[in-house]
This record gives C-alpha cells, structure tokens and sequence, in this order.
C-alpha cells in the first residue's frame, strides 16, 4: 500500500504575489496542498486560471514558502 506514505509527505505551500489584469497590480496571497513546490506552482496557476481566467504570465509569483501544519488553527 505505498499510497499512504504518499499522503504524509503531502505539505502546505504559502504562495504570494500579484495578478496583473486590466493594467493593474492585484495582490494575492494562498495556500495550497502539494507533495513538490512545482506541484504548488502548477495547482495556483490552475485555480487563478480558472477562477480569475488569467493567463500565466499575469500571474507574478513573489514568494513561495512552506508552511509548517502544526502551527495551523482555526
């Protein structure tokens, strides 16, 4: 069953940034779940995609940083 091993290695990714549409800087700031960083990269360029409908040269990624999950509350 190396599927489970999988899920424990699944980290949380803090991207911030700026979205340029229209002539004009929109900062964002997410968090998503990936195992790599470029996994990170390529589910945010997806979403923005498919809910802002930016292309991926709108999207300016400043700063990726892992995120440690112990320190998650809500």
């Amino acid at each position: 069953m190396p599927e489970t091993g999988i899920l424990s290695q699944v980290k949380v990714f803090e991207i911030k940034g700026n979205l340029r549409k229209h002539g004009e800087k929109l900062p964002f700031h997410k968090e998503v779940r990936a195992v790599k960083k470029e996994d990170a990269i390529q589910h945010l360029y997806a979403e923005m995609g498919s809910k802002h409908k930016a292309r991926r040269f709108e999207i300016m990624i400043k700063s990726i940083e892992e995120v440690a999950t112990g320190s998650e509350t809500s």
